[in-house]
């Protein structure tokens, strides 16, 4: 029995949804990196890191290279590079729009005195 989009877009987006991983693509969206670079940038635990690369790996989101002693990780292709702009659009909408509450609250609040 096949899973529907729906749910398929729910485990995806579930799969997306932490912090370590969000800030992962995130950085790997400008080029790849080794896993020293990125533990330097995220400031977690060593396991924590690559518990989380795992996730990214095995969901296909990113792809692993080794070269020589040194794990060097990449978006596995240019898709969520622009999943992450989306949301940064959105996020910066949805906050501008609180921001327009929040302004029109604070002029109500004057007025009211």
């Amino acid at each position: 029995m096949s899973v529907p989009l729906y749910q398929a877009k729910a485990e995806f987006f579930r799969m997306l949804g932490h912090p370590v991983r969000i800030r992962v693509l995130e950085l790997l969206q400008d080029r790849p990196m080794p896993v020293r670079d990125l533990l330097a940038e995220i400031e977690v635990e060593p396991s924590s890191l690559s518990q989380q690369l795992a996730v990214l790996r095995r969901s296909g989101i990113v792809s692993s290279e080794r070269e020589g002693s040194t794990v060097v990780y990449e978006l596995a292709g240019g898709d969520v590079a622009d999943l992450m702009g989306a949301a940064r659009r959105i996020l910066t909408e949805m906050l501008a729009g609180k921001n327009e509450l929040l302004a029109e609250l604070r002029e109500g609040e004057v007025a009211a005195r």
